[in-house]
């Protein structure tokens, strides 16, 4: 029986760079460096595998097929979000609540894309 996703890789030019950009902007820790391989963990214990590249990244849109963006919870939205802001993050569009979701899109200094997410209700 599938228990539900152990982690998501991401592969990077730099893996250590991007993995101390989710440790310092997002509250990650790093729990497994190979050295050309990162593991960061979240505070509820999802995991990204971060992995060196290779070739160039092409460009994407919100709609092209595969992985488009991984959404992150957060119990405090504005707080999270200014912070964010405050680090630099790229973000590319102003947060959005509809319906007791609030979102917000940005992109990690590869450029995937993430997003903020606060639900008044579990979906």
């Amino acid at each position: 029986m599938v228990l539900g996703l152990e982690h998501t890789a991401i592969a990077s030019p730099d893996p250590q760079k991007l993995a101390h950009w989710y440790v310092e902007q997002l509250g990650f820790v790093i729990n497994y460096d190979s050295g050309r391989t990162v593991f960061v963990k979240a505070p509820n214990g999802s995991m990204l595998e971060i992995i060196t590249s290779e070739g160039e990244r092409q460009p994407q849109t919100m709609k092209d097929p595969g992985i488009r963006h991984l959404a992150l919870a957060v119990d405090d939205f504005d707080a999270t979000y200014q912070q964010l802001k405050a680090g630099g993050a790229a973000f590319l569009a102003e947060p959005v609540s509809s319906k007791g979701v609030r979102v917000v899109f940005f992109t990690d200094p590869d450029g995937n894309i993430l997003h903020l997410i606060q639900r008044e209700t579990p979906p």
